[in-house]
């Protein structure tokens, strides 16, 4: 039984059938061969001299023409030396009866040229080309027929040039086509990964909020009632933002407020007994950046709750004039897992998460050794260029509506 589809196979579909390589596409050069009609007929009305020789030329160009045109379309085949000797064998045989009968019998030059364009490419089909045309020309010179030199030089040199420039422009078209199917591919791939994290995000960071408000409640009910009815309002509500939330991430379509995530973040802190401090300076963020830090906030905010057994956790969001933001989140806990704590994949999901944006995520103890730390470093791209732009330079001392943010806000 295959079980490829569940591993994302599905996206790997076959090449179209008109995308193909097709091993019989050497059928398409061989009425090229009519060049030749001219040579035959004077061969079978006798107008040429020695006509074993003639007809044995006929024999073997058009045996060795299809062998190397069907062997250009397997590239294993087409660079291998015996191709090379076939041309070989091909341009003596032509240029025997070329120099020997002259005439029609030169029109097998422009065939030669473009047996050479099924095989040959780059600065060494150029030469051939150039060796083939000079030569045939030439030879159309020496029999005195000018007009014939310039068509036989001409028309040896395009068939070749053509013929090798349609061929690269199809095995192109062939890549092309691969590698947008590739990329197709990896764009299911990286949609899976997002929406996995964003669900580990959302429900890890919901379900903590939920059993700790439940906890809350449940130790006031028998003592403030009332206090233990708010506790159970905001698990409602909490429920239904994830619901919110979880469609908002099936759809990929989600722009958080950093302010309002800093505020859920205090709410569950608070329910938890962690006193938390906020503290912001710098410029407006960027929406996407806003929503990459909710990302860091929420995660920090659960982690603080599960594992941490901290008293105080402090948020600290900063922005310098090189363009970095950065999220700082400490707390007094034990700084590291108990061994009952059950390591999860949060914190390595937001590295990649971060990451993926330019970012980068530092993660360790807090000041002094005491405590843990989570640092997010986010560059504000072009949208932090304009946003210095629109605002103007400012002189020392200025205290415009530009001015930098500070507000600093403490919670129990």
């Amino acid at each position: 039984m295959r079980t490829d589809e569940a591993d994302g196979c599905e996206a790997r579909k076959p090449l179209p059938a008109r995308l193909r390589p097709r091993r019989h596409r050497g059928y398409t050069f061989l009425p090229w061969l009519i060049l030749g009609a001219g040579a035959l007929s004077h061969l079978v009305q006798g107008g040429t001299p020695n006509p074993w020789l003639g007809g044995l030329h006929l024999l073997v160009f058009n045996t060795l023409y299809i062998a190397v045109v069907f062997r250009a379309f397997d590239e294993l085949k087409r660079s291998s030396p015996s191709t090379l000797w076939l041309l070989g064998a091909m341009t003596a045989a032509t240029y025997l009866v070329a120099v020997t009968y002259g005439g029609s019998w030169l029109m097998f030059i422009p065939l030669l040229s473009l047996a050479c364009g099924t095989v040959l490419r780059g600065r060494r089909l150029a030469v051939v080309l150039t060796v083939l045309s000079g030569s045939g020309a030439a030879i159309a010179a020496w029999e005195g027929n000018l007009w014939n030199a310039v068509s036989i030089g001409y028309g040896t040199y395009l068939s070749g040039l053509v013929t090798a420039t349609l061929l690269s422009l199809s095995r192109m078209v062939v890549e092309l086509q691969r590698t947008r199917q590739e990329l197709a591919r990896t764009a299911v791939e990286r949609e899976r990964l997002r929406f996995s994290r964003d669900l580990h995000d959302l429900l890890g960071h919901t379900l903590s909020v939920v059993v700790v408000k439940a906890e809350a409640a449940r130790r006031l009910a028998p003592h403030d009632p009332e206090a233990a009815g708010a506790q159970m309002r905001d698990i409602e509500e909490v429920g239904r933002h994830a619901l919110t939330e979880v469609r908002e991430a099936v759809s990929g379509y989600r722009e958080e407020s950093l302010g309002a995530e800093l505020d859920r973040a205090r709410s569950l802190l608070a329910a938890a007994g962690v006193a938390m401090e906020v503290s912001r300076e710098g410029p407006p963020l960027p929406l996407r950046v806003e929503a990459l830090l909710c990302w860091v906030v929420r995660e920090a905010a659960t982690n603080v709750v599960r594992h941490s057994g901290a008293s105080r956790c402090r948020f600290t969001v900063s922005a310098d004039p090189e363009g970095t933001t950065r999220l700082d989140v400490t707390d007094d806990g034990r700084g590291r897992q108990e061994p009952g704590d059950a390591p999860g994949s949060g914190l390595a999901g937001l590295a990649e998460r971060i990451g993926s944006a330019g970012g980068r995520l530092r993660t360790g103890p807090g000041p002094e050794g005491r405590g843990f730390s989570v640092r997010a470093e986010l560059p504000m791209f072009l949208e932090y260029a304009e946003y210095t732009a629109s605002a103007g330079p400012k002189e020392e001392g200025d205290r415009g509506a530009g001015e930098t943010e500070r507000r600093t806000v403490v919670g129990s």
